[in-house]
């Protein structure tokens, strides 16, 4: 019984597996506040972030909802990558003079856009010149390095707080895969303690 449990998991994670390399979209999310700012600022301002990079495809998906904050909104940029994982500070990494379409003068708000990571004008040339090593492919590994590192952050510039009123660094989401993988394995470390346990 055990070991056809065991055969049929194994079967179910390959599959799962096997999905998962195929749709190459890394998840990160964030909170953000004004305590994790550098240097850290009062503002009861609140936000959140998901980020999608889809790398088979060179899309960068940014949602993010903010409210509270003191200062009018002037910019927002990601800033990849710091030197170490969630804390410091580190130049904008992606375009300038902020987000395509972000709102501009509010203190709360929402913010959905998708960009293309082969154009040119999805990166600040800075990130592109200094991690990217002057190559658009460069920019986008290095991003997707800052990202799974916990060195790169989200940031609301304000007329309150030019340098940054909230920010968040993100974290990556595990794949929905990894979970199932880990679901799995479950049941079979159990069904091989009961037997154990009834051999004893």
């Amino acid at each position: 019984m055990l070991q056809r449990v065991t055969k049929g998991c194994a079967a179910l994670a390959l599959g799962l597996a096997s999905m998962s390399a195929s749709a190459d979209v890394f998840t990160y999310t964030a909170t953000l506040s004004g305590a994790i700012e550098e240097p850290p600022n009062a503002s009861p301002g609140t936000g959140t972030v998901r980020v999608d990079f889809d790398t088979d495809n060179h899309l960068l998906t940014i949602n993010t909802t903010f409210s509270g904050l003191l200062g009018p909104t002037t910019a927002a940029h990601i800033h990849c990558c710091t030197a170490v994982p969630e804390t410091g500070t580190a130049g904008v990494a992606t375009e300038l003079p902020t987000f395509t379409g972000f709102p501009i003068g509010v203190t709360s708000g929402t913010y959905s856009h998708t960009f293309d990571t082969t154009l040119a004008a999805t990166w600040n040339p800075s990130f592109v010149t200094s991690f990217g090593g002057g190559t658009i492919a460069g920019a986008e590994a290095a991003f997707l390095a800052g990202l799974d590192a916990g060195t790169a952050y989200l940031n609301l510039h304000t007329e309150f707080a030019p340098g940054g009123e909230i920010r968040g660094f993100l974290q990556p989401v595990p794949e929905p895969a990894t979970f199932a993988l880990l679901a799995l394995g479950a049941p079979v470390v159990l069904l091989a303690a009961r037997r154990r346990r009834g051999k004893q």
